[in-house]
């Protein structure tokens, strides 16, 4: 019998990074993953800001951004009849320009899955190498007594028991565990039919002079997109609504592919080697719910959606940042059961949310059906900055105040906000010689921010019993204190000189003073208490 706290099914990003994050607040897990290595197409690519600003936290950032397409190709979108030839119609991502570069100290990254599973495998087994197994599959599965009991095989062929006290479901939009669970989902199946070739063909002359993130071929007979990998020869073609094109994904033999991609490039003679091909459907559908008991569902087997917009996996890991926190403040004995329930009141509506705009996009771009000219996508279309900043929770960890009835989140807009809920925003601040980020504060535990009036505040964080709290202190005269270099952060986070902030330890606010209180060790103590549900909810109130 193998006994640990959290057992992890799916080997892919969201299993990964729920298996780091655990690590990083001391909780054991096992991740088992059936396929024999991490992902060898490179499927999603797009790694918005929001999702680097937690592998920033983890240290992680320098390596993945070294291994992403060189940045300029991230700036244009490009129409055209075929990559040679004449172009239809070019778009800059709203998500890249000056101002929303701004709110954050991370930027958007294009890396695809192949090249970034890696990075966090290496992570995950950097805790321990027996804790990641793959080649290893999911037998059986029984939750009755409260707890995870399961049957695993490894690539031996021996079966083993798993006991675990939780279990993160990251198996895929197949979820095998969901279906046990008999979760139902909610939305629209089957929205169309696409194939995925991964390749090697020297493209440089084609690209060189228009760099873009995504080339969308437009034909009467042919509708793919090439899926810029390094810019130059290593590529994926995307070809899109299969059925209504006449295509059936057993047509894709390796040589088949290569006609298809010499056609969309309109260079009859290139070479082309085809390292992969991969067919799949686009569906849009979300879980009922994301808990059953001390099972939680994650990523793709919780929301699946089309890729037009780039947040599947996004979503996901977003998802595992949420939830692990959370398992460990359990774990350790520091909240009560009842915080975990707050993963699917938080999380669900962010995947829904989500998956209803890339349906939106997929359908505003004519995915359905066949078309004899260039579809446009909507004007939302990699514009949806207010779906990578803007969740704003609702839940019984976050200590609403006076201004969170108003925290609307938008798709196209993001205003900055500490209003509980949200994420905490970004603010430039410097160290000694070093610039740092208010974000770069967050990611490891709970977080006090205050001014140098807010001395009670340390001081009533210092007292309570657990967890522990880091209070840094902004505009204070010590050494070790930050300093301010532009911005105020009393403004952006919306406190006084003697308010305080509490963020989460994913970097979303969870309860705000405006100002100093007569007792700031007991708003403080009840405040954490209701956020780790240790507390009947009202046994405090912030000011």
């Amino acid at each position: 019998m193998i006994d640990v706290p959290v057992l992890i099914v799916g080997g892919g990003p969201v299993g990964l990074t729920a298996s780091i994050y655990l690590s990083l607040f001391g909780i054991e897990s096992l991740t088992i993953e059936r396929h024999p290595g991490t992902a060898i197409l490179p499927k999603a690519r797009a790694i918005n800001a929001r999702t680097m600003e937690m592998y920033r936290q983890l240290g992680m950032e320098p390596e993945i951004q070294s291994l992403a397409m060189p940045r300029r190709f991230g700036g244009a979108i490009i129409w055209s009849e075929t990559l040679a030839g004449k172009e239809i119609k070019r778009l800059a991502p709203g998500r890249g320009t000056a101002g929303n570069l701004a709110l954050s100290a991370s930027a958007n990254c294009g890396c695809s899955q192949d090249i970034f599973e890696p990075v966090l495998r290496r992570r995950a087994e950097a805790a321990g190498a027996d804790r990641v197994r793959f080649s290893t599959e999911l037998l059986s599965l029984d939750t009755s007594s409260g707890e995870v009991r399961a049957t695993i095989r490894g690539a031996d062929g021996r079966e083993e028991q798993v006991r675990a006290r939780y279990l993160v479901a990251a198996d895929g939009a197949h979820s095998k565990i969901r279906n046990q669970l008999d979760i139902p989902r909610q939305g629209q199946r089957d929205v169309y039919d696409s194939v995925n070739i991964h390749f090697r063909a020297d493209l440089t002359r084609y690209v060189d002079d228009r760099p873009a993130a995504l080339y969308l071929i437009e034909q009467p007979e042919l509708r793919g997109t090439f899926l810029t990998i390094n810019g130059s020869d290593r590529w994926a073609f995307l070809v899109t609504s299969l059925s209504q094109y006449g295509f059936t994904a057993e047509q894709f033999t390796p040589a088949f592919s290569t006609e298809v991609i010499r056609r969309a490039a309109g260079v009859p003679d290139l070479e082309v080697q085809v390292l992969g091909v991969g067919d799949w459907r686009a569906s849009a559908l979300v879980a009922e719910r994301y808990r059953a008991g001390p099972v939680f569902l994650a990523g793709d087997a919780a929301h699946e959606m089309p890729p037009t917009g780039g947040f599947g996996m996004n979503t996901g890991v977003q998802d595992a940042q949420n939830l692990a926190w959370k398992l460990a403040a359990v774990l350790h004995g520091e909240a009560g059961d009842a915080l975990l329930d707050s993963y699917d009141a938080e999380r669900k509506p962010v995947g829904q949310a989500v998956t209803q705009s890339s349906l939106l996009n997929a359908l505003s771009m004519g995915r359905t059906e066949r078309q004899s000219e260039a579809v446009l996508p909507r004007k939302e279309f990699l514009n949806e900055i207010g779906l990578v900043f803007g969740a704003h929770y609702r839940s019984s960890a976050v200590v609403d105040d006076d201004s969170s009835a108003t925290a609307q989140v938008q798709v196209e807009q993001y205003v900055p906000s500490a209003t509980p809920g949200c994420r905490a925003p970004h603010v430039w601040l410097a160290r000694g010689e070093e610039r740092v980020s208010t974000l770069d504060l967050f990611g490891r535990g709970f977080v006090l921010l205050t001014g140098p009036g807010g001395a009670a505040w340390r001081e009533a964080a210092s007292r309570l019993p657990s967890p522990g709290i880091d209070c840094p202190v902004i505009g204070g005269e010590a050494l070790k204190d930050l300093r301010e270099t532009g911005a105020s952060w009393q403004e952006a986070y919306g406190v006084d000189d003697d308010g305080a902030v509490l963020v989460r330890p994913d970097a979303h606010v969870g309860w705000r003073s405006r100002s100093g209180a007569a007792d700031a060790q007991a708003l403080l103590r009840d405040a954490v208490d209701m956020i780790l549900s240790r507390a009947p909810a009202g046994t405090g109130s912030p000011q």
